[in-house]
């Protein structure tokens, strides 16, 4: 779509505004809305936009360790490209156009930590190799019967969810909850985002939704503009959702599995299939898979961005604790799958939870994958059963302040990301911790205020 389509296309539709904006580090999409007179005026040229939100935290509390911005730069502009492919309406904001930005430093240079430009840089990478990367994204998440206004004033507990009990692949609470699940998946498909199946999982209130298989930069979108969407969709609904790796303790956490493989770019062939292969899968899919294997302890700390994320790498949650793969075993980091039929061939890496920025997450999978097949990568023996007792695997980190020293010192990160991506994400994850490392928790108070 060029310029001139997309205003013959808001002229058609009726459309009175926009709403621009881009995500950040953490996954949140920030942006505002403009008139379509100065939409027209920022299409080609771009718009400035505050760099605070890579200067600040999932909370907005500004970063005391950040270099690329922050007091001693004074916060400026910086430069975001609208990008025209990217433009959607949301049938129940029909007056409204989105569409998603880049960041970069100037015109003419991508911000170094631009989560979406940083998928583009990859992505690029692997087609100058001469290969077509899909990916998908599957998310669990948990519905309320709360709006934000309640949950605060319960302090987060004794929430009500959407439905009681542990009901998996209920069809009957999907038919319960027709009103709200039917207005996503309808609404999902006029916006763009191609949910491939929806279905409860065991909890009460939890769902998971698929979605369909793209390239990297548009299956990026639509797994970001999914979660964002869930909770505009939810508000209207009177209830609210949640993507945390681990809301409640006693109950399962939620995780975001992301599949991927390699096509030719010309045959449209999935180069990740091979019957003459022991496992079905082809030589190409074991070096992408050694290379995910083996870099995965170093990037776990964009894997799993947050200290919740780490609430579900205990034993028993269907979360990972070693980096392992074998054929069609959910217990391991990476799950191969070799069918039905050759299109299906594909590597799912389970390590990752719903609470992931998307763009980072696929990008590091990717990049890593990448560094497996130039190096021409073996990947270890195959883990068969319980992956997270296996004697001598490769161990994940299990708290963030670990994986955060652990992509610190690593070269091999700083080889397949850029380094001033690494730098600052590291320095933001550092932050992270030193926020949690001053918190007092629930659990805290009750095992200790009165007794000690």
């Amino acid at each position: 779509m060029d310029v001139r389509e997309l205003k013959n296309e808001l002229e058609r539709r009726g459309i009175r505004r926009a709403k621009i904006g881009g995500f950040d580090l953490d996954g949140v999409l920030r942006g505002k809305y403009v008139s379509l007179e100065k939409l027209w005026g920022v299409l080609e040229k771009g718009f400035g936009f505050c760099d605070v939100i890579f200067g600040w935290d999932i909370a907005d509390v500004l970063y005391d360790n950040a270099k690329v911005t922050g007091w001693h730069t004074g916060y400026p502009d910086i430069h975001a490209k609208l990008d025209l492919d990217t433009f959607r309406v949301l049938p129940s904001e029909p007056n409204t156009a989105h569409l998603l930005c880049d960041f970069w430093s100037d015109p003419s240079t991508p911000h170094p930590v631009c989560p979406r430009n940083l998928l583009k840089t990859v992505t690029a990478r692997a087609r100058a190799a001469g290969y077509e990367p899909h990916f998908s994204c599957e998310f669990e998440y948990w519905i309320f019967r709360e709006t934000p206004e309640s949950m605060r004033a319960k302090g987060f507990r004794d929430l009500t969810p959407l439905s009681p009990g542990m009901f998996g692949y209920s069809w009957m609470r999907e038919g319960q909850h027709a009103d709200l699940i039917e207005d996503v998946l309808d609404q999902m498909a006029e916006y763009g985002i191609d949910i491939e199946a929806l279905h409860t999982e065991t909890g009460p209130g939890v769902y998971e939704a698929a979605i369909r298989h793209s390239d990297p930069v548009r299956a990026a979108d639509m797994a970001a503009l999914f979660k964002t969407t869930m909770k505009i969709l939810c508000a209207r609904h009177g209830c609210t959702v949640t993507f945390m790796a681990k809301w409640n303790a006693s109950l399962p956490g939620s995780s975001g599995h992301i599949h991927q493989s390699l096509w030719h770019p010309e045959s449209g062939e999935n180069l990740f299939a091979d019957p003459r292969e022991p496992n079905g899968v082809s030589v190409l899919a074991q070096h992408y898979l050694a290379g995910l294997l083996a870099l995965s302890p170093e990037l776990t700390a964009i894997y799993a961005p947050t200290i919740n994320s780490y609430r579900r790498y205990v034993p028993g949650m269907w979360a990972p604790l070693t980096a392992t793969w074998d054929l069609e075993n959910r217990t391991c980091s990476v799950r191969v799958i070799n069918g039905p039929g050759k299109s299906a061939a594909r590597l799912e890496l389970r390590q990752t939870a719903a609470d992931i920025n998307p763009y980072l997450a696929i990008a590091a999978a990717l990049a890593s994958g990448l560094h497996g097949v130039e190096q021409a990568m073996t990947p270890p023996p195959a883990t068969r059963g319980d992956a997270s007792a296996a004697a001598g695997a490769l161990p994940l980190p299990t708290t963030l302040a670990a994986a955060t020293e652990l992509l610190r010192g690593s070269q091999r990160a700083r080889a397949v990301l850029p380094e001033a991506f690494i730098d600052h994400y590291v320095r933001t994850r550092d932050w992270e911790v030193r926020q949690h490392a001053r918190a007092v928790s629930h659990w805290e108070l009750e095992r200790y205020f009165e007794s000690i």
